[in-house]
C-alpha cells in the first residue's frame, strides 16, 4: 500500500469536498473553488471531516496513481483554505520591478521593460522594488507563474545577477585570470 496514498486528508472548517458521478473532486473554501478529475480506478470517499483515497487493485498503474491523486486533493484543500505563495528576489544594479494593477513590469537589463500580466487566479505583490510575491490557490499555477517570471532573466553564474527564488543558492564560477 502506498505510504502517501493511505494517509487521510483532514478537511479544515469552512472547506467542503464533493465527489461527482464522473469522478471529479470539487473543493470549495473561503479563498475559492478547485476541481480535479480522478481516474476511475481510484476512489475518493468522504467520511466525516476526512477524505480517504483508495485504489481498486495493486496493478502498477493504480499504485502509481494512488499517491498522486491523494496529494493533488490535499494540495487543493490547502489551497482553498490557506493559499500558496512563491517569493522571488531580483539581484542586480538597476534591476527592479513595479506593479500597476495586475501588470508586472520588470526592468532587468534589457533595452526595454518586460511586462507580465497576471493570469486568472494569480495575484502579485511588490513589497520592495527588488522583491515579487506570487500568490494564488492553485499550487501548480503559482509555481508555473513564478518559474516564467524567473525565466525572464535567470541568475547568471559569474556575478549572480538575475531573478531568483527566495533563499535560492546560485553557484558562482570563477572569472578569467590574468596569464603569465
Amino acid at each position: 500500500m502506498s505510504r502517501v496514498g493511505k494517509q487521510p486528508i483532514a478537511i479544515p472548517a469552512g472547506v467542503t469536498v464533493t465527489v461527482a458521478d464522473d469522478n471529479t473532486v470539487m473543493v470549495k473554501g473561503p479563498k475559492g473553488t478547485l476541481s480535479q478529475w480522478v481516474n476511475p480506478n481510484i476512489s475518493v470517499a468522504q467520511e466525516g471531516a476526512v477524505v480517504l483515497v483508495t485504489r481498486a487493485n495493486d496493478q502498477k498503474e493504480n499504485r502509481s496513481m494512488h499517491g498522486l491523486y491523494r496529494n493533488l486533493i490535499f494540495n487543493m484543500v490547502t489551497g482553498v483554505s490557506a493559499g500558496y505563495t512563491k517569493e522571488l528576489n531580483i539581484v542586480g544594479t538597476g534591476y527592479r520591478c513595479t506593479l500597476a494593477g495586475k501588470k508586472l513590469t520588470l526592468n532587468v537589463g534589457y533595452s526595454h521593460p518586460v511586462n507580465y500580466d497576471a493570469p486568472e487566479g494569480i495575484s502579485f505583490d511588490v513589497p520592495a522594488p527588488n522583491r515579487i510575491i506570487v500568490s494564488g490557490i492553485d499550487k501548480q499555477l503559482v509555481g508555473e507563474v513564478a518559474a516564467q517570471i524567473r525565466r525572464v532573466r535567470e541568475p547568471e553564474p559569474y556575478m549572480g545577477k538575475g531573478i531568483r527564488y527566495l533563499n535560492e543558492v546560485v553557484r558562482h564560477k570563477e572569472g578569467k585570470t590574468a596569464g603569465k
